[in-house]
């Protein structure tokens, strides 16, 4: 009898332990397909409104670009493969804009259309081209920045003070962006008296559009007045050199320059959503070493018609 319970407790020990080694391959291949051929992605916002919906999850083609190798804490920045976005395609990439974490594959995942490739000429406006007469109409709304942990402190600021709560326009790393009429903006401005946080996106909504060039690897940018800021953030952010504005001019490892030269490939991308500015406009630059891949099929959507491949 017990030379049977012997036998049935092996032959018991050697299903589980084959159950135990399929599920952990099941496991290995899952994560091996996840994180070197494709992953699932859920849209969080409207910013690619009308082309992708919030709540809908798509599918990200990881050897589209180069498979980016995992686990870049470990060994830096290595690609498998080549292969580049092109002009008009929906990209994933991770915040280029946040500076709180150094490994970039741990930055939050954002999502965007590329309307511009290393070395295109663009013509951009900051955020909105406003017509004169309209600038100062009372009711127009301009965008403002604050600190992302005084949400809760402005959210009690509108319900004292009755103005409406609108959508949030945009978000990085440190700042949300919300819109206000000059009204709005006034009582918000006397109710925090000499220590207003909610500043002015940009002052002068009435500048034309400048031309802007992308920065390809191994090229060389002229600095403009309107394009310093950026090429100073792009220099410090990714291309890790000690850069800084002093008395409008760009200095770079301590010298004033009027040409920079870049040793990455970099992109423009922007919202479908024109009223949602958490792209290139806010963040700027993103440099190709960012890139996870392009967004290639809507495998869920509440939406009827709408699951199949991404145009």
């Amino acid at each position: 009898m017990s030379l049977c319970l012997c036998v049935q407790c092996l032959a018991m020990k050697k299903v589980i332990l084959k159950i135990a080694a399929w599920m952990l391959g099941a496991v290995l291949i899952v994560a091996l397909l996840k994180g070197c051929v494709a992953t699932s992605y859920l849209i969080p916002s409207s910013g690619m409104e009308n082309s992708l919906y919030r709540g809908e999850r798509i599918f990200v083609n990881k050897w589209s670009y180069g498979l980016r190798l995992p686990f870049m804490g470990w060994w830096g920045y290595h690609r498998w493969g080549s292969g580049k976005p092109v002009k008009d395609e929906i990209a994933v990439f991770n915040n280029p804009g946040n500076l709180q974490e150094s490994v970039v594959n741990r930055r939050e995942v954002f999502i965007g259309r590329v309307t511009g490739t290393p070395g295109d000429t663009l013509l951009v406006d900051s955020f909105f081209n406003v017509a004169p007469s309209e600038q100062y109409a009372p009711d127009r709304k301009f965008l403002y920045a604050y600190p992302r942990s005084k949400e809760r402190q402005l959210d009690s600021l509108l319900s004292i003070l009755s103005i409406p709560r609108q959508a949030l326009m945009g978000q990085d790393s440190t700042r949300n962006i919300r819109s206000f009429s000059r009204y709005e903006y006034y009582l918000l401005e006397q109710a925090l008296y000499n220590q207003c946080w909610i500043e002015p996106l940009r002052a002068d909504t009435s500048q034309r559009l400048r031309p802007l060039i992308v920065p390809a690897r191994g090229r060389v940018v002229r600095v403009y007045p309107w394009n310093r800021t950026l090429l100073c953030n792009t220099l410090v952010l990714h291309e890790h050199k000690k850069a800084y504005i002093q008395n409008d001019t760009l200095y770079v490892d301590g010298k004033p320059t009027w040409h920079c030269r870049f040793t990455k490939d970099y992109y423009w991308v922007t919202s479908d959503n024109t009223a949602n500015v958490s792209d290139s406009r806010l963040f700027g630059f993103v440099p190709d070493d960012h890139l996870i891949g392009r967004a290639t099929l809507i495998w869920f959507s509440k939406e009827k018609g709408r699951i199949g491949f991404i145009e």
